[in-house]
């Protein structure tokens, strides 16, 4: 119903920067969720920053006070800003959007790497 796709991921040395972006197509309608998670190799998918209607913002522990998330609404597009990045950060990201309760729409994922 919905697709997604994810850019900017990329190489990035320890102390980096990489601003990754979200962009949604199809039967979007109003957006109520937006997320940003991760996958590294062996380990579990992990909410890296979230973003609901009415503003509220949320970062996962391991991210927090280096990334952050925006969107634009007329536009049907999001953004993750991503600083000091550190080897850790390394993973497959993925946005994720939902319309509506039981709604549930991801991305195919960007790769980032760190290297140190």
């Amino acid at each position: 119903q919905v697709r997604v796709v994810e850019s900017g991921g990329g190489l990035v040395q320890t102390g980096g920067s990489l601003r990754l972006s979200c962009a949604a197509s199809g039967s979007i309608g109003t957006i109520l969720f937006m997320g940003w998670y991760r996958q590294a190799p062996g380990k579990q998918r992990e909410l890296v920053a979230e973003m609901h209607s009415g503003g509220y913002k949320g970062y996962g522990d391991s991210v927090k006070g280096r990334c952050t998330i925006s969107r634009d609404i007329a536009k049907n597009t999001g953004n993750l800003q991503m600083d000091s990045l550190k080897p850790e950060d390394t993973a497959v990201y993925y946005c994720r959007i939902r319309r509506f309760l039981g709604d549930d729409n991801w991305g195919q994922g960007t790769q980032v790497t760190v290297s140190s």
